[in-house]
């Protein structure tokens, strides 16, 4: 190919589409689990996560609920990912060998926000939400009917390979998909751009801005206990069972067990078969979706 700036450009657009075939190539499993928060800016604050009213009868004047403030915010970081491209392969008509890896190119960047998002689930055993303890922990201070602090968990010990129960069906699911730049295809291919000059090699790539945090912790029940019918139930019974500040029943009941492929069929006994070993009735029998990633140990 004759390297001038009109080649460049159609290579380029045929780059471009090759990453675009592999990004929209790809389904997504974060939002399953997370919620899509647009950023404006570099941080987001979330302090008001720690307290949400809930209605009551209108008798008298209205009771005006101050939210309870967090120093909880989400810091949105940069991201890349780029592929330099030998001036010799486009010279020779090689450039053709780089299609699979522009679509690797789209998947990658496709897939980001499951990675981000998966990795924080596994890392609330040991990272911190709203409330200043660990996502799952078992001290998150909650008030009690007489507005005495009380110890709430939402976790299992164990040293398993971690599980987790999630209710997804509320505006703010359990975690949060922070995004101040959508992924975009980026490229440095002038003939005169320095790296072509002192490589002899065209970049193209991917950058974007974004960043994950946890929603509420009631929402989430983590587990490194066996997965089994025994502490599946435990989970369940513990999640419906949460209340908010001063007694209030929550209305918390998970439709999302999510696992790694080394818990997958423990997954599937507890809730997708519809007898058990003995013959009897499955009582856990499509309580729950069952969502299998491979980001999850």
């Amino acid at each position: 190919m004759i390297i001038n700036q009109g080649n460049l450009a159609i290579l380029k657009r045929a780059f471009h589409a090759n990453f675009k075939q592999g990004f929209d190539g790809n389904t997504p499993l974060w939002n399953k689990i997370a919620t899509l928060v647009p950023s404006t800016t570099s941080v987001n604050d979330y302090g008001w996560l720690g307290k949400i009213p809930g209605m009551r009868e209108w008798i008298g004047d209205r009771q005006i609920n101050n939210l309870k403030q967090h120093d909880y915010s989400i810091k949105n970081r940069p991201f890349e990912s780029t592929i330099g491209v030998d001036r010799d392969d486009i010279d020779d008509d090689q450039y053709g060998i780089y299609a699979p890896m522009m679509q690797m190119l789209g998947q990658n960047a496709s897939e980001h926000p499951d990675e981000l998002v998966f990795a924080l689930l596994a890392a609330g055993f040991t990272t911190a939400c709203y409330d200043g303890q660990y996502f799952f922990d078992t001290d998150h201070p909650v008030l009690d009917k007489d507005g005495e602090v009380q110890d709430v968990s939402n976790m299992q010990a164990g040293s398993g390979n971690p599980w987790f129960l999630l209710d997804t069906r509320r505006p703010l699911k359990p975690l949060i998909y922070q995004e101040r730049k959508k992924p975009e295809f980026v490229a440095l291919d002038s003939a005169d751009d320095p790296n072509v000059f002192t490589k002899k090699e065209f970049q193209y790539g991917v950058d974007s801005r974004c960043n994950v945090g946890f929603g509420f912790w009631q929402m989430a029940f983590g587990s490194k206990a066996t997965l089994d019918a025994t502490n599946f139930n435990a989970a369940i019974a513990a999640m419906g069972s949460q209340k908010a500040d001063y007694g209030k029943p929550l209305p918390i009941m998970p439709n999302l067990l999510v696992c790694g492929v080394s818990n997958r069929a423990a997954a599937k006994t507890v809730v997708e078969v519809e007898r058990n070993a003995a013959g009897a009735d499955n009582i856990n029998y499509k309580a729950v979706e069952v969502l299998v990633v491979p980001w999850l140990a």
